[in-house]
């Protein structure tokens, strides 16, 4: 899946489709780009370190950085991770699931661009998002639009060119972060929908919940 979404990341139109057949273009375009206004209103809170989880080519860690908060990406893809430090941002080749630096001290965990969905099971992530804040840390989390419900499928990234392998993810809908909060240790602060992107802040609350 990394060489195909690199292709992405390179310039390439991209989409992905699902084993059902429908199609979503990647807004590859929109990644490489510089941060937007939705973009700003998902970081505009953000003012202690802040974990990116899911980086790709890094555009929000760069605005951050911009602004003087510490921030680090961290992306699977090395074609990511290496765009994300060609912007001067700090990045890490690595599992968001998987061991990172200062668990338990970020102020901020971002999960934007749909990555609620890595590994196919956000109830598995978002614990785990909560285990790398801080005790009065947020997650700021991006959804699909209200309506989307909770679909796991099997889908790939795709080009003119070349189909990448089959990978299990996870499509959720605003309408489910409340559920979502509560069954992993957060509560919701706020919901927006911001140029067509609907985000969720997601404080700690005061009982951990277990993997």
């Amino acid at each position: 899946m990394t060489e195909t979404f690199d292709r992405a990341l390179a310039g390439h139109d991209c989409w992905v489709r699902a084993a059902d057949g429908t199609r979503r273009d990647v807004p590859a375009r929109r990644w490489l780009g510089a941060a937007e206004p939705a973009d700003t209103a998902f970081t505009a809170g953000c003012d202690g370190p802040t974990i990116d989880l899911g980086c790709g080519p890094g555009r929000l860690v760069a605005a951050l950085l911009r602004r003087g908060v510490v921030a680090l990406g961290v992306d699977v893809s090395p074609l990511a991770v290496a765009l994300t430090r060609a912007r001067g941002a700090p990045a890490l080749l690595r599992d968001v699931l998987g061991p990172l630096p200062g668990a338990g001290r970020w102020s901020y965990a971002l999960l934007a661009d749909g990555n609620i969905g890595i590994g196919a099971d956000p109830r598995r992530l978002l614990v785990r998002t909560r285990a790398l804040l801080a005790a009065d840390g947020v997650a700021v989390v991006e959804f699909d639009p209200p309506g989307t419900g909770m679909v796991r499928l099997l889908q790939r990234v795709e080009t003119d060119a070349v189909a990448g392998p089959w990978f299990p993810w996870t499509r959720v809908g605003i309408e489910h972060a409340g559920q979502l909060a509560a069954a992993t240790g957060f509560r919701v602060r706020a919901t927006a929908e911001v140029h067509g992107r609907h985000i969720a802040w997601l404080d700690r609350a005061r009982r951990a919940v277990s993997a």
